[in-house]
């Protein structure tokens, strides 16, 4: 009985040791290198959630790559709500810092964004909270990138960046787009 009894003491033990071990790298692997979300509306549409909320998709949002706020032009992103810093929203890049964009009714018809500063939309345009409504939002909201959809499994696929060719920046001033030919040096 004795015996018994030292057995269960030692598989205690060794679970609290574990849980006491698991848990920070558990914390430390969510904070710093990735997570998944599950994405809610329509927002997103036809990219994310196409059959709406009867299945919605769950990304998985790597904070790794966006650690020095190395975004692209069509990148999928998570970022903290500009008017409620409580919510992440998903949206997608449309221009960075020093692009010229045509708004789809934000207050100035064109605007340059500003150092520091994404300009972010949703694909399904009149149903997305972004930056029509409240404007360029600062990289320092950034939380991560979406890299693969995991869930419903007949859609699991890797989220390649992509902007709608008339979403694109009038002038662009930096950063690369999808669609840039490398075929300029032919002029040589």
């Amino acid at each position: 009985m004795a015996q018994k009894t030292g057995l269960g003491r030692r598989y205690i033990r060794a679970f609290v040791s574990g849980f006491f071990v698991a848990v920070p790298v558990t914390v430390t692997v969510l904070d710093r290198l990735a997570y998944v979300a599950r994405v809610d509306g329509a927002s997103m549409q036809p990219s994310l959630n196409p059959e709406g909320a009867s299945a919605p998709d769950v990304v998985l949002l790597n904070r790794w790559s966006v650690r020095n706020y190395q975004v692209q032009r069509g990148d999928i992103v998570s970022v903290v709500s500009p008017k409620n810093p409580k919510q992440k929203i998903i949206k997608r890049v449309i221009a960075l810092e020093g692009d010229f964009i045509k708004t789809l009714g934000y207050k100035n018809r064109y605007v340059r964004v500003p150092d520091g500063h994404l300009w972010i939309e949703g694909d399904h345009h009149g149903h997305s909270f972004d930056s029509n409504t409240f404007g360029p939002v600062s990289l320092g909201l950034l939380h991560g990138r979406a890299s693969h959809i995991i869930w419903p499994p007949n859609r699991w696929q890797k989220i390649k960046p992509s902007v709608p060719p008339d979403r694109r920046p009038l002038l662009s001033w930096g950063g690369s787009t999808e669609d840039e030919d490398d075929d300029d040096d032919d002029d040589e």
